[in-house]
């Protein structure tokens, strides 16, 4: 079902321009969900205000602060920073946060509010707070070991989540992903060695009202993820704009092996070569496996679909920038300024090289 629904989305999309956010069935289906879940929670809240408030003291007090407990275990969560991250001032990486206003700019995209930097191998763009502050986060590990182009590509995809729509990245749309898994968690049945047949009659309909729960929040998750791959297509058109269609399809093919590429960062780490010797490393071994990445795309085709994947094979998302006119670079980032930019991270280069020699 997966694969099927993944080529079905491919084929859709390639045979027409890739537009900014529109309207589809899955969007309309976890948006709806969404509201409807809101307005049960708020309803409880409201029931269990009432209970409280009724005939006061009375014992329906006990079954208010019940509803008022659950209400308030599934209110929306607006998401906060993460505690591991280093955040980057604008004094001291001067040139990075001008290419990300460059890289911006190209493609139409507010700027991040915050810009952070970790140890993982990755990327990732949120929005966090009552305010939803637009966070960009760059894994370390990760942007060291990219081309000058293969940055701006890198930005260009994670600053298009800003404006391409991703329902996932919705606050009205986060209840269809958590809630009803939220409730299926408070439901289930505990292991207790309390006997009796009215606690086996209890545990039953709890393992199955959670069981129930569980499979819906599992069909609105699929759906939801579904909008989720062709917002990542449309990202990648964004890194296509700003960085060139060339330098978007290394980049794809980088992120293809990053099990190889991640496990060369990790030894040279420990070998305390630095930045630079692990973008050395890392392009010897892309060097050395250049004949086997047209296999490698081919396989994640198969390979890499699923029903919980938020992003589309790399393979096909190679080939949908294949497909389509060849864009050239607006963001052009020469070698110097590129080195600029790691002089600007070097105290952060040390630490996540003592994270990764320890990992």
């Amino acid at each position: 079902m997966a694969y099927r629904l993944t080529r079905r989305q491919f084929a859709e999309l390639s045979g027409r321009t890739l537009e900014r956010p529109r309207v589809s069935a899955a969007r309309i289906v976890t948006i709806t969900a969404s509201v409807v879940l809101l307005a049960g929670v708020a309803a409880l809240a409201a029931l269990g205000v009432w209970l409280v408030l009724y005939d006061f003291p009375y014992l329906t007090i006990i079954f208010g602060i019940t509803a008022l407990g659950l209400a308030f275990a599934l209110r929306p969560r607006f998401g906060r920073l993460d505690s591991s991250v280093e955040v980057l001032s604008k004094d001291e990486a001067v040139e990075l946060f001008r290419l990300i206003e460059e890289v911006a700019t190209a493609i139409k995209a507010p700027v991040p509010d915050i810009v952070v930097v970790d140890e993982e191998f990755g990327a990732y763009a949120t929005s966090v707070g009552i305010r939803r502050r637009r966070v960009l986060c760059l894994g370390l590990p990760l942007w060291a070991v990219l081309s000058p182009q293969e940055r701006v590509a890198l930005l260009g995809h994670e600053l298009g989540h800003f404006v391409n729509g991703d329902v996932r990245r919705l606050l009205l749309t986060q209840p269809a992903y958590t809630m009803l898994g939220t409730v299926a968690d408070l439901i289930r049945p505990v292991d207790t060695y309390a006997a009796g047949i009215s606690v086996m009659v209890a545990a039953v309909i709890q393992a199955t009202a959670a069981r129930l729960l569980f499979g819906l929040h599992l069909l609105l998750v699929w759906t939801g993820q579904r909008d989720a791959q062709r917002a990542e297509y449309l990202a990648d058109e964004m890194a296509a704009t700003a960085a060139g269609t060339g330098a978007a399809r290394e980049l794809f093919d980088l992120l293809l092996a990053h099990d190889v590429v991640e496990m060369v960062v990790h030894r040279e780490a420990r070998a305390g070569t630095g930045p630079a010797g692990w973008r050395a490393a890392v392009d010897e071994a892309r060097a050395a496996g250049t004949a086997d990445r047209p296999l490698l795309r081919q396989l994640s085709i198969r390979d890499g679909v699923s029903l919980f994947a938020s992003h589309p094979p790399t393979g096909l998302r190679f080939r949908m920038l294949t497909d389509r006119p060849w864009r050239e670079a607006t963001v052009r980032l020469t070698p110097s300024r590129s080195e600029q930019i790691d002089a600007e991270l070097a105290k952060h280069y040390l630490r996540a090289e003592r994270h990764l020699a320890l990992a």
